[in-house]
């Protein structure tokens, strides 16, 4: 089975909370799972935003089949896959592929200095296409609206690779100093090191640090060693590495 279908078997076994954020593109269903153990602090873990980063489909289930046995504290919402079309696309054409079916990078699509990133690009491509307006995609408009939905403490948005975590988006001392200890805390259970995410703007994170107010990590996954699309082979070990993320973020909110 490749990563879809096994993500479609997990949700049909998965006795907890489940449902749909909303749809992609093409029509595809985005599945969502939940952990409730108590009210708050609520957290939502989003994955393979970016189509050929899939490796990270594996890391959301494996995190919340942990999560609904080990955890202690809060509800936590994961979605495994938010970029289905565009999975589809690296797993049967082009292994590289980054963006969605309408060639839009999700992850630049976001109201947070949209358009501002150095890497930008202003016509449709695989990879960096802004989009016409933020928000202009059917994914990028279901996860803000799960979001707003759901009113999560923290957000996490898992990607590959690079083994490094990136916290920043303009703010102010306060909101650092709180954003900086819990990303410190992260940083110490996986060992990856905190980065600076240099001119980057538009992504899941940088909007909710800045529109949400609230803490937000991206977390970077798999040796730089490896090739994209990083295969399932390595998803024990790098889950291994990300197993306590979850528990560390509850118990620190």
């Amino acid at each position: 089975m490749d990563v879809l279908q096994e993500l479609r078997v997990f949700y049909n076994k998965w006795q907890g909370k489940k449902g749909f954020i909303g749809s992609t593109a093409l029509g595809g269903l985005i599945p969502y799972f939940a952990v409730e153990k108590t009210a708050r602090p609520i957290v939502l873990l989003q994955y393979a935003i970016h189509a050929r980063e899939y490796i990270t489909t594996y890391i959301g289930m494996m995190q919340a089949a942990h999560f609904a046995v080990c955890g202690k504290r809060g509800t936590v919402y994961f979605i495994p896959a938010v970029n289905i079309d565009g999975i589809a696309e690296a797993l049967y054409g082009d292994k590289m592929y980054k963006a969605n079916a309408r060639r839009v990078d999700l992850n630049v699509n976001f109201d947070a200095r949209w358009g501002g990133g150095e890497r930008n690009v202003r016509e449709k491509s695989n990879a960096n296409y802004i989009g016409e307006f933020p928000f202009s995609e059917s994914e990028t408009r279901a996860l803000r609206n799960f979001t707003l939905l759901v009113k999560p403490d923290m957000t996490v948005s898992y990607h590959s690779k690079g083994e490094e975590i990136y916290w920043e988006f303009f703010q102010g001392q306060k909101e650092r100093e709180r954003d900086f200890n819990i990303a410190q805390a992260v940083s110490a259970a996986t060992g990856y090191p905190l980065k600076s995410a240099g001119v980057s703007c538009g992504g899941y994170k940088d909007w909710c640090i800045e529109k949400l107010g609230i803490p937000a990590l991206t977390i970077e996954v798999g040796s730089d060693n490896l090739t994209h699309p990083i295969g399932k082979e390595f998803a024990e070990e790098i889950f291994i590495k990300n197993r306590d993320v979850v528990k560390v973020i509850t118990e620190i909110l």
